[in-house]
């Protein structure tokens, strides 16, 4: 089959735009948080002397903010304005984050993490809402996907920099943080949206977002969310650098490395998800993600050494790689237009929750059984959600 002048056409305009440009870089700023800094986690325990049970707070304040303030932060994004929102975030992002760097008290260390987590509470849910009101149709499903490439990418890329700068001093991979700076002025001064204007009571605006957001189906996708960040964040992210750092006795540059490792199985495998939702359905494609998280899971206190860690850590990734993006595409078709940036903001909250709670109930198993508790708790909670999506997910759902 020949390639269509007119699409190769519109796909080159896309990726020439610039307020596609400045939504990438703000998704860079999204997932830079906790990835670039868990690779230096070992280090950032000897230096601080802390208990690596506590090193999970560093994760957990951050994440926090999220829980309560997302939906508020979208509900203001839907009715005063994306940029009046998302510009003074960035700045409180890269402020906080560039302060953490300059503190060896961990205490003070925790607060900033938490000036910073409200920082980022809004960057993923109106990131994900400007898609929406800038494209519509076939530009849209693009733009989505080629946000999604750039996310992969830096989940990919930001471990193996964290763990190069942590290499050089445990605070280095807080700096990162003031490339949010940069962006925030690009979003105030160039960034070229329709800003919503919207005079309806309050009252009943919230009525309605309720009203959508409490669907079976959305509520549904919702656990499925909070599951997932809740094995990310607290089985792999926390625990599993501290797996190769005491078991392997991995350096801090090693660890970044193999962890992007995983990331880009997730890059390659979301890249496909066009190819394999041609021949799969949703429900397939998510109850085969949970099959690889809990057998990845399982097999990660098993594996005796470095290289046999690779069939695990490919299996993790194709989950991620399968589930994020079946969860995000069947969410965007269940948010009405009117309330887009809110409806994404309350599925934020839930994975921020996924993300505070994580870190806080692996550490319960990790007090209990080490690191192998923490993977095996997540392999049961990978296992409950595949139970849940055979039993009751609608194929397809509407």
């Amino acid at each position: 089959m020949k390639p269509n002048p007119e699409s190769q056409d519109r796909r080159s305009l896309l990726l020439r735009d610039r307020n596609l440009h400045i939504i990438f870089s703000v998704t860079l700023m999204a997932v830079m948080g906790v990835a670039s800094l868990t690779p230096a986690f070992p280090k950032i325990i000897k230096e601080l002397n802390i208990s690596p049970r506590d090193i999970g707070l560093l994760i957990t304040v951050f994440t926090v903010p999220g829980v309560f303030l997302t939906p508020i932060l979208g509900v203001l994004a839907d009715r005063f304005g994306r940029k009046r929102v998302l510009a003074p975030s960035l700045f409180l992002f890269a402020l906080a984050g560039g302060a953490c760097a300059l503190t060896k008290d961990f205490p003070l260390l925790l607060l900033l993490r938490f000036l910073q987590g409200i920082g980022a509470a809004a960057l993923p849910a109106i990131n994900v809402a400007l898609i929406g009101d800038l494209y519509t149709g076939r530009e849209r499903d693009a733009a989505m996907g080629y946000n999604t490439s750039v996310l992969s990418l830096g989940v990919a890329s930001y471990p193996a920099l964290g763990g190069l700068l942590a290499a050089a001093g445990w605070q280095y991979p807080f700096y990162l943080s003031l490339f949010a700076l940069p962006v925030g002025f690009f979003v105030l001064l160039f960034l070229k949206n329709p800003e919503p204007k919207s005079n309806r009571p309050l009252k009943g605006y919230l009525g309605n977002i309720w009203q959508a957001v409490r669907q079976p189906d959305v509520a549904l996708l919702f656990l499925a969310t909070l599951i997932t960040f809740i094995i990310l964040y607290g089985s792999y992210l926390t625990y599993f650098p501290l797996l190769l750092s005491q078991t392997f006795k991995a350096s801090t540059p090693l660890i970044g490395l193999i962890m992007s490792g995983m990331a880009c199985t997730m890059a390659f495998t979301s890249s496909q998800m066009g190819r394999l939702a041609k021949h799969y359905s949703k429900k397939q494609l998510l109850t085969t993600a949970y099959i690889f998280y809990s057998v990845a899971l399982f097999l990660l206190p098993l594996v005796p050494n470095l290289p046999l860690l690779f069939f695990p850590l490919v299996l993790f990734g194709m989950g991620q790689g399968l589930n994020i993006p079946t969860v995000q595409t069947m969410l965007a078709g269940l948010a009405p237009l009117e309330y887009r940036a809110s409806f994404m903001a309350v599925n934020s909250m839930i994975l921020r929750m996924g993300q505070t709670l994580g870190p806080l109930l692996m550490g319960i198993f990790f007090m209990l059984w080490g690191t192998d508790g923490a993977f095996y708790a997540g392999a049961s909670c990978a296992l409950v959600m595949l139970t849940v999506f055979v039993l009751v997910l609608k194929d397809p759902v509407r």
